[in-house]
């Protein structure tokens, strides 16, 4: 079978699987948020009517006292199951993901699926603020990693696999086939770069999640827009405008409040088993004045775009809720921040639609693309998504206008930011990833064999590829040289960090390994990939570095004695 069609076959699969973890993500929420919130702490945060829920606040007899007590042990209960059994899967799992294609040829640990679901729909069951898409993302991106382990799949075939599975997820729990298929190959880089080569596979794993879970959750958008709800006149454009820049300041201030909040948890001094219940506590305490910011707060938004709720708490919320949102996940609960990011962008729309007397609806539909589109670095995806979620297509053209505005203010105020985006993982662009490392340089070679090169006068020409087998040093521009040389016997089963180990330290950071070629394949290089004789190794470094490597390298095509 060519390998173009097992991929689709791939993508059908883990879209049949994205459906069934949605589903059972949800019901397993549910029951939890029911017993935690409902049972205990005697409340009921408004929920979405399109999943079943009603649009009313519920307070027991006790009042907000309780709820305090519940974050915190929501909090202590997902810390212990993470950081005891799985401590990749803190945090939010779409920047795990990330890492993972990136960083790590797409392996994710088959516990991280498991763990994962139990400790995001603990975290929000409990009352966390966080949302449902991070978890769902690396629940299926998980489920992907295993299916490429059993299937015994190619390092490129597995990348493809864990995305396939995220767009999947997604897809089945935004209601949202197209946008989840673009975020899924557009969030893995943070300039204007696309996984383009992905974008069949993740769109037909979306297609299938969406129409299968729409079976049993229907195919409504998630959120209910009113149909009175026309196209914008043009003397309104000049305020989506103003909504961009707005968004655009807020999307800036968004990463570094909430990996600031990170590293304020790393420097407490205890386990990290125990700073999800310390951010559980200081949530449920914000929670006893504004109890809005618990949870993913998607019946909030609802009521914001029926217009419901006051100038006051629209003015305050997007600040309360960053706090409460950084206060769950950045302390190492469970959970995603797409929602989260949605709802800031949500009652910013509100806010200035109210004070302004604008329509309500379409400038909070508007401000959720905008803040998370600039924040998480992707507007087009994010777009896409909004407008499925709301099924607000009128607002097309000016949703693109405000996040457009809102994703160049934040790239450039981000610029010089220590913490510019909210996914963390993510590279620049396609050149800046391991992932393609390997590629690029085989294009190099590729590009630079097929020309003759000079070297010391005009008249002695010869190929790279015949000089890189000589063992012969290439002169680069920064005093280092390029060389190739052959793994010994004696070296057969060492890592690449085993070899580098025999230079001393000051030399140590001036070398290095930059490609493996074995056979007909290139590997990337990265600390503990083993080599085996006969493997080709590229390396860079000072003429002083060749001598000590020559303990494990061969550098010239000469047999081993």
């Amino acid at each position: 079978m060519k390998r173009q069609h097992r991929l689709i076959l791939d993508a059908f699969l883990l879209g049949i699987v994205g459906a069934g973890a949605a589903q059972f993500f949800n019901l397993l929420l549910r029951y939890i948020s029911l017993f935690l919130q409902g049972t205990i702490a005697g409340y009921s945060a408004p929920g979405l009517p399109t999943e079943g829920g009603h649009l009313v606040q519920v307070i027991g007899p006790h009042g907000l006292w309780l709820i305090p007590v519940v974050t915190t042990i929501g909090g202590l209960i997902s810390g212990f199951l993470v950081y005891a059994f799985a401590p990749e899967a803190e945090g939010h799992g779409s920047d795990t993901v990330v890492k993972a294609f990136h960083h790590m040829k797409g392996y994710l640990r088959p516990r991280v699926a498991p763990i994962k679901t139990i400790a995001s729909a603990i975290t929000i069951g409990s009352g966390g603020a966080a949302g449902r898409e991070g978890p769902t993302a690396l629940i299926t991106a998980g489920v992907g990693s295993i299916y490429a382990d059993f299937g015994h799949r190619s390092d490129e075939d597995r990348r493809l696999l864990i995305i396939m599975g995220m767009a999947a997820g997604l897809a089945a729990i935004f209601r949202s086939p197209v946008g989840t298929a673009f975020f899924a190959i557009e969030v893995l880089y943070g300039g204007m770069e696309f996984e383009a080569s992905a974008l069949l596979y993740t769109m037909v794993a979306s297609i299938v999640a969406y129409g299968l879970n729409g079976l049993f959750g229907g195919f409504t958008p998630l959120f209910i827009v009113p149909d009175s709800l026309l196209l914008p006149t043009t003397s309104e454009y000049g305020w989506y405008l103003v909504l961009g820049i707005m968004s655009g300041i807020v999307a800036t201030v968004l990463p570094p409040a909430f990996y600031g909040m990170r590293d304020l948890f790393h420097k407490i001094p205890c386990p990290p088993h125990f700073k999800p219940a310390i951010g559980g506590l200081l949530l449920g305490l914000l929670a006893l004045v504004l109890p809005q910011v618990l949870g993913g707060g998607y019946g909030w938004i609802q009521l914001a775009i029926d217009g419901k709720l006051g100038l006051w708490l629209l003015c305050i919320l997007p600040l309360a809720k960053i706090v409460a949102m950084s206060l769950t996940v950045s302390s190492g609960g469970s959970g995603g921040v797409f929602a989260p990011s949605l709802y800031v962008g949500a009652m910013l729309g509100g806010a200035l639609a109210t004070i302004f007397h604008l329509p309500t609806a379409p400038f909070v539909v508007v401000g959720m693309s905008a803040v998370f589109g600039a924040a998480g670095r992707v507007p087009i995806a994010t777009l896409l998504m909004v407008v499925e979620m709301t099924g607000g297509y009128q607002l097309l053209v000016v949703t693109a206008l405000a996040v457009s505005i809102s994703y160049f203010i934040q790239y450039i105020l981000a610029d010089h930011l220590s913490y510019p985006c909210l996914y963390e993982a993510q590279v620049e662009g396609r050149e800046h990833s391991p992932a393609h490392h390997a590629e690029y340089m085989l294009a190099a070679l590729h590009i630079l064999n097929a020309h003759e090169i000079q070297l010391a006068g005009p008249s002695e020409h010869i190929k790279l590829q015949q000089l890189l087998k000589t063992g012969i040093p290439i002169d680069l521009s920064d005093e280092k040289q390029l060389r190739m040389g052959r793994v010994k016997i004696s070296a057969d089963g060492k890592t690449i960090a085993e070899i580098m180990d025999v230079l001393p330290e000051e030399k140590r950071k001036l070398a290095r390994i930059v490609a493996v070629f074995r056979g007909r394949h290139s590997l990337l290089s990265y600390d503990t990939l083993r080599l085996q004789t006969e493997d080709q190794v590229l390396c860079i470094g000072p003429a002083e570095v060749w001598d000590d490597l020559g303990k494990h390298l061969v550098f010239d095509t000469g047999t081993e004695k």
